[in-house]
């Protein structure tokens, strides 16, 4: 009749997995003036309601998407679990979050809506199962029965927004199903693989997508996402600096993650500066008195710059490696590389220049031969590589002084019970805190203390030091 012949198949219907050929005039081969003026209206005003971060429309088609992010509760928990035999690394997740990934609200407008038909869409969620995606699109697919014949997509995103917590009856703690996904599984693979998986485990409806690659990306996924949204907030707000009593918006400041205390980027900055400049690199902690929080290795190189943070990097590699009971360095002065000791052996051998050394003299490895240079052993022995008596007599000057410095530490100092380095004490009560790893310990004891209460050793009553908190020599 020389008409136009409609395209047997819907092209979003393709796009979102259907295949299936429709009558032309049910697809409507042409788009009235009010469904266009309709659209074109609610995707304007869709723009001036949604920030570009939540609603993105498509310039070429009548096309958008939608992120939702929804507003949890107070300390809500979230617990890992998962059903895919691919988890052979028992991965697991258990931690507190203010936010989670956003569901995804892809939308196609064909060309009848709203007078005859409901956008086209898919959902998709890292968090939520496809049974519960699901559901969620059988509710839309009602709301649309109930508004047939009008715009809704804001009714969508407003009940995906506010009420699927309470729809889906997801409370704290939650636990995070993770289902194999038909998506994300090859043709040649769906068959085999649907086989093997349980009615429940099954995709209940093609637009319904968990998009989750594996679990640890999961994981990381839902632990980076609440940790930059936490920081969006932070940063929006403004706060009173601890320091100068200055107030700054949040993007101006940083905050310490256990204790939350705020200082703005000046002053901390300055406090961070002094402490590397000075080597206390295993000490940047809040501030705040008596407040063990500690800053982040990502704080600091943000607010210091590179060159300070390769010194702090490197003495805090350094101030980790001397922790190590296993770990020697190189003795040559131009290598000093760590080097790890076999247990039992007291060989050295230095990855990087080669050179193998004895653990105790720090010279050339010798074999059973008996160390030269090791103090107590040479006060019985001469040395009998000596080149003169002036440098004989030098090393038994050197002997003397050495057995001296060993007998004074021996009287006057005890060894801290976590990294061993000699520690006097000259006043104060028996509560101790090693200038080297920051542990508190007791001076009668030697037993480590908890960090956050050390003074409860000597309040309990089953402690062998009860009551014993300023207890000298001169009154035991």
């Amino acid at each position: 009749m020389g008409s136009s012949q409609c395209s047997p198949s819907s092209p979003a219907l393709t796009l979102y997995g259907y295949s299936e050929e429709m009558p032309g005039d049910l697809l409507g081969c042409s788009m009235s003036g009010e469904d266009r003026d309709a659209q074109e209206d609610e995707l304007l005003a869709l723009a001036s309601i949604f920030p570009e971060d939540e609603f993105k429309r498509s310039k070429t088609s009548q096309e958008g998407e939608f992120q939702v992010c929804l507003d949890l509760p107070p300390n809500f928990e979230i617990h890992l679990k998962s059903n895919t035999a691919a988890n052979i690394l028992n991965e697991r997740l258990h931690s507190t979050v203010s936010f989670l990934p956003p569901i995804v609200l892809n939308f196609e407008l064909p060309s009848d809506y709203p007078s005859a038909s409901p956008p086209n869409f898919t959902l998709s969620c890292k968090w939520l199962s496809p049974k519960q995606l699901a559901r969620l699109c059988q509710h839309l697919d009602d709301l649309w029965v109930e508004n047939a014949g009008c715009v809704v997509l804001f009714a969508w995103t407003q009940f995906l927004k506010e009420e699927t917590l309470e729809y889906l009856n997801i409370r704290s703690p939650y636990e995070i199903e993770v289902c194999p996904n038909l998506h994300h599984v090859s043709p040649d693979k769906a068959e085999s693989c649907s086989s093997t998986w349980s009615q429940e485990e099954e995709i209940f409806d093609r637009r319904a997508i968990q998009d989750v690659e594996s679990v640890s990306a999961l994981i990381k996924c839902i632990l980076d996402f609440d940790e930059a949204q936490q920081k969006k907030c932070f940063d929006s707000k403004s706060y009173m600096c601890k320091i100068c009593f200055s107030e700054k918006l949040g993007s101006e400041c940083m905050y310490f993650k256990v204790c939350h205390h705020v200082y703005c980027n000046i002053c901390i900055k300055d406090y961070f500066v002094i402490k590397i400049k000075d080597g206390q690199v295993h000490s940047l902690n809040c501030p705040e008195p008596k407040c063990s929080s500690k800053a982040t290795p990502a704080q600091v190189k943000e607010l210091v710059g590179e060159e300070l943070f390769s010194r702090y990097d490197c003495l805090l590699l350094q101030f980790r490696l001397d922790l190590m009971p296993d770990v020697v360095y190189c003795p040559r002065l131009s290598c000093r590389t760590p080097v790890v000791q076999e247990p039992s052996y007291n060989m050295g051998i230095c990855q990087s220049c080669c050179y193998a050394f004895c653990t105790h003299c720090q010279k050339t490895y010798h074999g059973i031969s008996k160390c030269k240079l090791t103090a107590k052993k040479l006060s019985t022995q001469r040395n009998e590589d000596r080149a003169d008596e002036n440098t004989y007599e030098k090393y038994k000057e050197y002997l003397k002084n050495e057995m001296e410095t060993q007998e004074w530490l021996k009287t006057n100092t005890k060894h801290c019970p976590y990294c061993g380095v000699n520690i006097q004490k000259i006043d104060g009560c028996n509560k101790m805190q090693c200038w080297k790893c920051q542990e508190y310990f007791c001076w009668l004891c030697m037993s480590i203390l908890n960090k956050a209460t050390p003074y409860e050793h000597f309040l309990s009553s089953s402690s062998a030091c009860y009551r014993r908190l300023h207890e000298t020599k001169e009154n035991e």
